[in-house]
């Protein structure tokens, strides 16, 4: 019989299972999970230093201390990506200023290298409404300057004639002045120009000359991994539960920078693995095989999850439904789901557990969503949801995402909330 069964026969148990004391999760040992990835011994969870290999290493332990029996040899799917990383100098003065790697600047993700000394030459925005401006601007020497352009500015080059956006792109540098936060990325191609980002509060506001030295290697096929393990159904082991979620991240901006990724991802790592100890134990052992997924390259596209689906390790029509598990580390406004408007039936269950059992302060939903690792599976027909706290602080692909800021607010509520789900999805005959 399938494991997904009538959701008003399950109705009927929302109150009784709420009221029955279950094993929570180790809140401690929690917050070991997500200080330990989030670590520089790990490096940022990248490509450089082997950061995400190390990063597997660790949870392949977990997954064997736990008992997770292997859909593949040491839990590992292997695969490979194109990657552009910057492993070494990451360098940049401006005047007599020197600024920092990731808290004053970062590298665009597909920047090219760069040893460099040179002028500051800044864009005049007259370019984008006057042809006379553009003239001027093309009898510029720009191969001995650095181009200096605003963030709202870098959206409309494209709409540049061509001649003068090729112009642009021969300019020794660009630096691109970011209001707000630096917000770090990756990318599967490395461009011939070097590009940074500046926070505008570091600029000065008379620059002339800049020095910049920044280490970039492309690596055209890297080879990563996805690390999936399971808990054979003790009724239905040809049916399957899947949760999911990225272990890696961002990795490093030179010798010292890292991004530690705490709420993205190692929360929900740490929560994956509090799942599997708590179904694991052999009083919660489920009716159908549930399998954890740990993908990798979440962060260079969904490329683990990607590559999971095409070459599935268990049969996708049999999965019964996939929860996905990413920034999890707050929670003080509720969480969101995404797929919560597509799947309404699943997540009508799940806001009757979560209003049974007082979880979480609310839920959201929202619909389809290409944000995450669930994207795949739910455009080949595989229910799906992806689930994400709200709240704060609001650190995302920077350097303040640590696992010391992390408040894990409603971390035990999810906890609770997913437990319940999965139980409930799990009940045989239903």
């Amino acid at each position: 019989m399938r494991c997904l069964g009538h959701f008003v026969v399950l109705a009927a148990l929302f109150t009784l299972w709420a009221n029955v004391p279950a094993p929570a999760q180790d809140m401690n040992r929690a917050r070991r999970t997500i200080a330990t990835l989030a670590s520089s011994a790990f490096h940022g969870r990248g490509y450089v230093k082997q950061g995400e290999h190390k990063a597997a290493a660790y949870l392949r332990k977990r997954f064997a201390d736990l008992g997770l029996q292997q859909l593949a040899p040491d839990y590992t799917q292997s695969f490979s990506l194109p990657i552009n990383t910057f492993p070494g100098h990451a360098a940049l003065r401006v005047d007599e200023l020197s600024l920092r790697a990731g808290e004053d600047f970062i590298a665009e993700p597909g920047s090219g290298p760069a040893k460099l000394e040179g002028a500051v030459f800044t864009l005049d925005t007259l370019i984008f409404t006057q042809e006379a401006a553009q003239q001027q601007l093309l009898a510029t020497n720009l191969r001995a300057h650095s181009l200096v352009l605003r963030q709202p500015d870098v959206a409309r080059l494209s709409k540049l004639p061509a001649a003068v956006q090729e112009h642009l792109a021969s300019a020794a540098s660009r630096i691109t002045l970011v209001q707000g936060k630096l917000t770090a990325s990756l990318a599967n191609q490395q461009l011939a120009q070097p590009q940074v980002q500046v926070l505008a509060s570091k600029w000065p506001s008379a620059a002339k000359t800049i020095r910049l030295r920044l280490d970039a290697v492309f690596q055209p096929a890297y080879q990563t991994q996805n690390l999936v393990g399971y808990l054979p159904g003790r009724v239905h082991p040809d049916s399957f539960l899947v949760v999911t979620a990225h272990y890696d991240h961002l990795g490093m901006l030179g010798h010292r920078a890292y991004f530690p990724g705490a709420n993205d991802n190692a929360s929900g790592t740490a929560m994956l693995l509090e799942l599997a100890a708590h179904f694991a134990q052999p009083a919660n052992r489920p009716a159908c095989s549930l399998v954890f997924i740990a993908f990798g390259a979440e962060e260079a596209g969904l490329l683990g999850s990607q590559y999971f689906v095409e070459h599935p390790l268990v049969p996708l029509p049999s999965i019964r439904f996939l929860l996905n598990l990413d920034l999890l580390g707050t929670g003080q406004e509720g969480a969101t789901v995404v797929n919560g408007r597509v799947f309404e039936a699943q997540y009508q269950l799940l806001t009757q557990l979560n209003a049974a059992g007082h979880y979480l302060p609310s839920l959201a939903a929202r619909g389809r969503a290409a944000n995450s690792d669930h994207y795949h599976f739910s455009e080949r027909g595989v229910p799906a949801f992806f689930l994400y706290t709200r709240g704060t602080p609001t650190f995302y692909h920077d350097v303040q995402d640590r696992a010391a800021t992390l408040p894990l607010t409603g971390f035990a509520g999810a906890f609770g909330l997913l437990r319940d789900f999965l139980r409930t999805l799990d009940t045989p005959g239903k």
